[in-house]
């Protein structure tokens, strides 16, 4: 009996025969021989069924075969650079569990929308697919780096009685007949954790009822969370830097071959190397209301706009080979993906020669006080290779938890990181306010009562220490590393202010 093997593993089987359990991701014929390209969740198999191997009927079963029909298949693997994951199988048996017909995911352009209806099957796709396989290898590399840095894992509540980010974005719920928010942060519940423990962690699912549509925005995703008492902003930096290396590195190492598949900018991914750029909030202010920053935006729309012009030579160079037809089906698909493509390219770069002027006005209009804007963290990310600390900013634009730097009280002791790119902001952190009359004074400014965060007050009152720490959004973590413009991508099932389909 064949031994059931995973195509991940293919390698370690050459000559041996094995089963494949899986489901027909394409399929092509000349006739005399079938290419089955099966998936089973670890990857691709090309699957060579040469007529007179099989009975009759079964080989012309499994020539009509639709998509996504699941099947398992038994054969010798061989050696073959050309098909994915550089190994075949020659099948000597197969066995149809379900023949899939009219699967609606089909190579040709699909809308955004109809993705998401169907996002159930769209998982199955390629690109999905990678992207999901690197997000477990990020989340897995987040756990390890804090686990290997003697943080201890604390979780902290969903339900929550009080704002860490402002109350205009909290989720209200009836809990039984009382009402309570879902949680925007763990980081007050951590705080308090972090006097027990020193070093802590919470990583799980937060909520904002942010009325955003960008496609950095979703209402419900995923947070990683570290706190850590006697430390400073120095060293928080330190930390932040220490797990985004980790994280990439781990990345190139374990996914390059999904990396390969998406087009991300691996070189670019190489790149991020201690130390990142550091500015403070006011050397970025300048920055961007600087004649530089006009002329790389300048530049920035050339370069946009000669990339427009190549692109729609050659989706009109396949809308002609499209029309004269006489292809074969592989090369049909392989064109009409193509297409696909270009077509959703193109539709991104009209959206950045759009706002190109947009944002080099708001850039020369920005002005010392105001928070940074998105606009503004693209700008200041494209302008440089490697991941860019902003810190130091304005104390009336930040949260009311945040520590004031004693040596500038116009400020406070925080950061944000920005990734490269343009991709903007993945992390935000702080030093925490840990004074009692100070926090007390920042929660009455912010119109908040006081009663509510008693015991996050008391923490100030009995052993307070420097502490702080910082959030790393996973969804756009994920979306720069993979080069994926819209965080929608980026988890299972996404959660839009205007659409929750499944």
């Amino acid at each position: 009996m064949a031994e059931k093997a995973r195509i991940s593993d293919l390698k370690n089987y050459l000559g041996s025969q094995v089963q494949l359990d899986g489901w027909l991701y394409q399929s092509r014929s000349s006739g005399k021989v079938q290419f089955l390209i099966v998936r089973d969740g670890s990857g691709l198999c090309q699957c060579v069924v040469e007529k007179g191997r099989l009975s009759e009927e079964l080989y012309e079963a499994l020539e009509h075969l639709g998509q996504e029909s699941s099947l398992s298949v038994i054969g010798t693997v061989r050696a073959e650079p050309r098909s994915p994951g550089g190994c075949e199988l020659l099948v000597e048996e197969a066995q149809i569990h379900q023949a899939a017909r009219d699967y609606p995911i089909t190579p040709k352009e699909h809308g955004i929308d109809f993705l998401l209806q169907n996002r159930h099957l769209h998982l199955r796709s390629r690109r999905p697919w990678c992207i999901g396989r690197i997000r477990h290898t990020v989340v897995d590399a987040i756990r390890r780096f804090f686990n290997d840095q003697g943080f201890t894992l604390v979780d902290t509540p969903i339900f929550t009685t009080i704002a860490g980010e402002g109350e205009q974005t909290l989720f209200e719920v009836d809990y039984f007949g009382q009402p309570l928010h879902l949680t925007q942060t763990g980081q007050l519940y951590l705080e308090a954790a972090a006097m027990s423990f020193g070093r802590v962690y919470c990583f799980g699912p937060t909520f904002r009822a942010e009325k955003s549509k960008t496609r950095r925005h979703l209402t419900e995703f995923w947070m990683v969370e570290p706190e850590a008492a006697y430390i400073d902003l120095d060293g928080l930096l330190e930390l932040a830097e220490g797990l985004v290396v980790s994280v990439v590195q781990r990345v190139l190492t374990d996914n390059r071959a999904e990396l390969e598949t998406l087009g991300a900018d691996i070189g670019s991914l190489e790149k991020v190397r201690p130390p990142f750029v550091r500015l403070t909030y006011s050397q970025a202010a300048e920055i961007l209301t600087s004649q530089v920053t006009q002329d790389f935006m300048t530049r920035q729309l050339a370069s946009f706009e000669e990339e427009r012009r190549s692109l729609r030579e050659e989706l009109g160079s396949l809308e002609q080979e499209e029309k004269r037809g006489g292809q074969k089906k592989w090369q049909q698909e392989k064109n009409a993906r193509r297409i696909a493509e270009l077509r959703s390219e193109l539709e991104e770069l009209e959206v950045k020669i759009q706002n190109n002027p947009k944002h080099a006005q708001l850039a020369a209009s920005f002005r010392w006080g105001k928070d940074l804007g998105g606009s503004d963290e693209t700008i200041l990310s494209l302008m440089h290779d490697k991941p860019v600390f902003v810190t130091h900013y304005p104390r009336e634009a930040k949260a009311f938890y945040m520590k004031t730097d004693r040596s500038d009280g116009r400020v406070v002791e925080n950061f944000d990181l920005l990734a490269p790119a343009g991709f903007g902001e993945i992390i935000g952190g702080s030093m925490r306010e840990d004074d009692y009359d100070r926090l007390l004074q920042r929660i009455q400014e912010e119109g908040y009562n006081p009663q509510n965060y008693w015991w996050y007050l008391d923490l100030r009152k009995y052993g307070s220490v420097p502490h702080g720490g910082f959030g790393l959004g996973v969804e756009r973590t994920v979306a720069w590393i993979t080069g994926e413009r819209h965080i929608r991508q980026c988890i299972a099932f996404p959660r839009l202010m205007d659409k929750v389909y499944l």
